[in-house]
Formats: structure tokens, sequence, C-alpha cells
């Protein structure tokens, strides 16, 4: 017991170090869990900006449409509506395996 130093021998430092210990790894606001939601919560506020702009772009076709003449070139090109003496040709290429 000569070979351990005095101050780990002292019952406040030992006492310090398992409150410690207790602080930062086993309490229910441990590390671990502070840094699981900060990456949680800065996966959230990056989709909350997507979804914002999504809505911004959203009203903004919606202020459009109440034109009826953009309501029509809305409808014809986004989805494929057609008048009755017309017929419509989607094209689509597919892209080529390599092999």
């Amino acid at each position: 017991m000569k070979n351990i130093p005095s101050f780990i021998k002292n019952k406040y430092t030992i006492t310090g170090i398992v409150f410690l210990v207790y602080f930062l790894f086993l309490d229910d606001l441990d590390i671990i869990t502070i840094v699981n939601q900060k990456r949680k919560l800065s996966k959230l506020e990056i989709q909350r900006d997507k979804l914002s702009e999504d809505l911004a772009s959203t009203k903004n076709t919606l202020k459009k449409l109440k034109n009826i003449n953009s309501l029509e070139a809305y409808a014809r090109s986004q989805k494929f509506f057609k008048r009755d003496d017309e017929d419509i040709f989607v094209i689509t290429y597919e892209k080529k395996k390599k092999q």
C-alpha cells in the first residue's frame, strides 16, 4: 500500500471520482445521451428547414394557380391533363447498364 499516492487514499478524492463517474456516465443525462439528443436535434432542424422550403414552394404554386390560365398550364405540364381533342405522349429514356 506504500506505492499508492496519498491523494488517492483521501476519502474526498475517492468520493469526488465516484460522483464524477456517476454524473458523466451513469446518470439519466449522461454524456452519451446528450450527444445523441444533439445529433437528433440537428437532423430534425435540417428536416424542418427542408419542409419550410417545400411549404414556401407549395404556397407559391398555390398563388399561381388562382389564375385559370396558370391552372391549365400547371395541369397540362405537371399532371399530364389533356384536352378532349388531343393526345399526350410521354417519352422516357432508360439508362443503359454498364456490363
